[in-house]
C-alpha cells in the first residue's frame, strides 16, 4: 500500500508510534492487526498499542522460549499449518490472561539453525584449542588472551553460551585454557532449534489463524530479498533525501511488478512461486544477428531458442508467445 523512509541511524523499535500515527492519519483507525517482528517489539510499544485498544501479534525474543520449555518438549496438541510447520496455543506460566501465546516450530528453520550451531561450535572449539596450544608453547599476558577469547565468542553467538572458558595463569602469565562445553545448554539449544514464540492480544482461539496472520510479515521481509537478489537492486548509499526517495520508489515499483507476476501465475494455476517460473524461463535465450548489406540498411534477425517442454508449458499456461523466428536467412535477405 505504501512505504515510509526513516533516518538510517534510527532504531526500528523507536518507529512504532510514528508508523501507527501515520497509518491512522492516512487510512483511518480501522480494526487492523499490527504484526511486528522482534526488532520492533518493546513493552512500551505494546503498552502504547493496548492503550489505543489496538490489536497486535508479534514475535518474541528467543530467551522467552525458556518459560515454555515443558510445552515445547511435549509431543501433544501440535497442529500442522503447512508441511514442515506446526503450532499450538499455550498458557503463559505467569498467568498473563490479557495475551495469548502460540508456540511454533519449523523443520526448515530447525535444519538451518542446527547447521549454524554445528558450524559455530566446531569453529569455536578449534579456535580455543589453538589458543590453548599456543599458550602451552609460549606464555603471555592474560589480558590480550581474554580479548581474543571474547572476540571469538562474539563472532559465534549461536554457540558461545555452550562454552565455559577460563584462562589458566601462573605467576601473572597465561599458560593455557580450561575449556568446558555445557551439555545441558547444548541440549536446550538443540531442543529450541526451529522454534519461536508469538504473543498476541487478539481474541482468536485458533492458533493456525494466528500463525497465518503473523506469517504475512514474511512477505514484507521477502520483498527486500526479492529486490536484492531476484531483481538485482543492490543497496545504494545515497547522501541526499531526494535520491533516497527515488531509490525506494524504484524498489517499490519493482515489488509491485513482482506481486503482479505472482498473481498472474496464480491465475494461470501455476502455484505461487514467481521465482521458480522465472528460473525455468531464464533458460530461453535470444540473440540478434546483424547482417550488413552494401548500399542498404543492415538486416537484423532475432533468433529465439526453442524452449524446453516445461518452459513451453509455462508459456502456454500464461498465454505468452515467443517472437516468431525466420525460416532461413536467405528469405529475409531476398525480401530486403
Amino acid at each position: 500500500m505504501a512505504y515510509e523512509v526513516f533516518a538510517g541511524n534510527r532504531a526500528d523499535v523507536t518507529t512504532v508510534e510514528d508508523i501507527v500515527d501515520l497509518m491512522e492519519r492516512k487510512y483511518g483507525r480501522a480494526e487492523r492487526i499490527w504484526a511486528m517482528d522482534r526488532g520492533m517489539v518493546s513493552e512500551e510499544n505494546l503498552d502504547y498499542l493496548r492503550k489505543r485498544e489496538a490489536l497486535y501479534i508479534v514475535g518474541t525474543p528467543k530467551g522467552r522460549l525458556r518459560k515454555f520449555e515443558r510445552e515445547l518438549l511435549r509431543t501433544e496438541d501440535w497442529q500442522q499449518v503447512e508441511p514442515g510447520v506446526e503450532v499450538k496455543q499455550v498458557e503463559h506460566p505467569d498467568g498473563q490472561g490479557h495475551e495469548r501465546y502460540v508456540l511454533c516450530r519449523s523443520l526448515a528453520r530447525h535444519e538451518k539453525e542446527a547447521a549454524i550451531l554445528r558450524r559455530q561450535q566446531d569453529r569455536l572449539r578449534n579456535k580455543l584449542m589453538q589458543i590453548d596450544a599456543s599458550l602451552k608453547k609460549r606464555r603471555t599476558k592474560p589480558e590480550p588472551i581474554e580479548r581474543r577469547i571474547g572476540k571469538w565468542l562474539g563472532r559465534n553467538t549461536a554457540a558461545e553460551k555452550i562454552f565455559h572458558v577460563e584462562v589458566i595463569t601462573e605467576s601473572g602469565w597465561a599458560t593455557g585454557l580450561h575449556i568446558e562445553e555445557d551439555e545441558s545448554k547444548l541440549s536446550w539449544a538443540q531442543a529450541a532449534q526451529g522454534a519461536y514464540l508469538l504473543r498476541t492480544n487478539c481474541q482468536e482461539q485458533d492458533p493456525q489463524k494466528l500463525w497465518h496472520w503473523y506469517i504475512h510479515l514474511t512477505e514484507v521481509e521477502d520483498a527486500f530479498r526479492i529486490s536484492k537478489s531476484d531483481l538485482g537492486l543492490r543497496p545504494v548509499y545515497h547522501h541526499r533525501e531526494d535520491r533516497v526517495q527515488s531509490h525506494i520508489l524504484v524498489c517499490f515499483l519493482a515489488l509491485v511488478m513482482w506481486r503482479y507476476l505472482e498473481m498472474w501465475i496464480q491465475g494461470a494455476g501455476l502455484g505461487n512461486s514467481a521465482r521458480q517460473v522465472l528460473k525455468e524461463l531464464d533458460a530461453i535465450q535470444s540473440m540478434d544477428v546483424v547482417l550488413p548489406i552494401k548500399d542498404k540498411a543492415d538486416v537484423r534477425l532475432r533468433l529465439v531458442a526453442k524452449p524446453e517442454k516445461l518452459a513451453a508449458d509455462l508459456l502456454a499456461r500464461m498465454q505468452l508467445k515467443l517472437p516468431s523466428r525466420p525460416k532461413t536467412i536467405e528469405n529475409v535477405v531476398e525480401k530486403n
